[in-house]
């Protein structure tokens, strides 16, 4: 890491340069819109300094939120202020509300062209953005919200577009799609988001989102949320963004999921009956475990049904309509576990998955961080454990190198009990 680096990440914002804007034009300061408040919803630290609307603190409190995270703190007034942001940080630190609170403070609930567009990369983030969004304007009524997703019918998509919502929540493919059927307008945006753009723009969105972007008015506000900086995504800023401001945070002690790590070295062949072990062991209520492949996750979840436990498993090649039944099912609690690949990782918002079981390796690093991050959310404890084969362990190297974080070592011992690094048994019941 450079020093320019470590100085951004200390100070958490950064002005941001980069080569010559092709077209872009300087946009305009943001005015919120100033409802009337009234007495505010109490214990909402770091919200009622910022400005906010009643009807939105009271929503805030209602979801149970009471103290703002740092990429809120920091992205609220800029986004208010009408800048373009680059913003950095890692999962579960409350981006939605990031930026879904500054959408609404400064939306025309009179206008019935679409204002604001948030581009996911995935159907099960863009459902999760809409749902969390239709929370926070739970007491704006005049709020309409469309959530636009390859899968679903395009007859209720028009359904939802005859409407008039302001705000448009899609997935870049679909969203393409309304362009050329000309059942979508963009010339009154004023806002556009790209969430999780880093993930977006690696699964080869990048001419889309291009072509998003080019047919939004060039004085819109630009607000990119990633993970990571890469190529891509600078390259996006540098051609589409204004003096953006970087927001770079790291998960403090305050906004850090709280994830025990474990990892379990076993045979290949063994990874079964130890994956069994921990599911008998009954200490977790709702479970998900990542498997590489959509071959291995069907077939892991047809043994595990075979052997007595409640599952399901979610996929690409598992229907739209019957994974978003699923994922509905499986948020009510109605089974508790979900076997599943990364296409799902980052679409995935329950609040109380008690532990995460890496049945395989991930192949990516970043996608280790996606899967334990499905736990230890809304302040709740999480535990992760990763089976991990002798062939694995390789890349269990690599991936520890980029977490810069080492998780506790369990063994099987020759009983076949699971024992931490003192000898004594994980599980009590066991």
């Amino acid at each position: 890491m450079t020093q320019d680096q470590e100085h951004k990440e200390e100070t958490g914002v950064a002005n941001q340069t980069g080569p010559e804007q092709s077209g872009a034009e300087e946009a305009p300061v943001k005015k919120p819109s100033r409802r009337k408040k009234q007495e505010s919803p109490k214990q909402l630290a770091g919200f009622e300094d910022m400005d906010i609307s009643d009807e939105v603190l009271r929503a805030v409190a209602r979801m149970g939120f009471h103290e703002a995270t740092s990429i809120q703190k920091q992205t609220i007034p800029l986004m208010m202020r009408g800048d373009d942001i680059i913003g950095i940080a890692p999962t579960g630190t409350g981006k939605t509300c990031a930026f879904g609170i500054p959408m609404l403070e400064y939306m025309d609930l009179k206008e019935t062209r679409i204002q604001e567009v948030v581009l996911a990369p995935t159907r099960e983030l863009a459902m999760q953005i809409g749902e969390e969004l239709e929370k926070l304007a739970y007491y704006i009524r005049e709020v309409k919200i469309a959530v636009l997703y390859g899968g679903q019918s395009i007859g209720r998509q028009m359904d939802q577009l005859k409407k008039h919502p302001q705000i448009i929540v899609a997935t870049p493919g679909r969203m393409i799609d309304h362009l050329e059927r000309g059942s979508v307008r963009l010339d009154g945006v004023h806002t556009l988001v790209l969430d999780e753009a880093d993930e977006m723009l690696n699964m080869g969105f990048v001419k889309d989102v291009c072509r998003i972007i080019d047919r939004i008015p060039p004085t819109r506000q630009f607000v990119m949320f990633s993970a990571t900086t890469s190529q891509d995504v600078m390259t996006i800023s540098w051609k589409y963004q204004h003096e953006p401001i970087q927001v770079t945070v790291r998960a403090t002690k305050q906004d850090k999921p709280q994830i025990t790590q474990y990892v379990i070295p076993v045979t290949r062949e063994d990874k079964l009956d130890r994956l069994l072990y921990l599911l008998d062991s009954d200490e977790y209520g709702r479970i998900m475990i990542f498997t590489n492949t959509k071959f291995m996750a069907h077939r892991l979840n047809a043994t595990l049904q075979k052997n007595g436990f409640d599952s399901e498993e979610l996929h690409g090649d598992v229907p739209q309509g019957k994974r978003s039944q699923i994922m509905m099912r499986y948020k009510k609690g109605k089974f508790p576990i979900l076997v599943c690949t990364d296409v799902a990782a980052r679409g995935i918002d329950v609040d109380d998955v008690e532990a995460v079981i890496n049945y395989d390796l991930p192949q990516e690093n970043e996608y280790y961080l996606h899967r334990i991050g499905r736990t230890g959310r809304a302040h709740k404890h999480g535990v992760a454990f990763t089976l991990m084969s002798f062939t694995e362990s390789v890349r269990m190297d690599e991936i520890l190198k980029y977490m810069k974080s080492k998780p506790t070592d369990l063994k099987f011992d020759d009983a076949g009990i699971l024992r931490k690094e003192d000898g004594e048994p994980f599980f009590e019941n066991i």
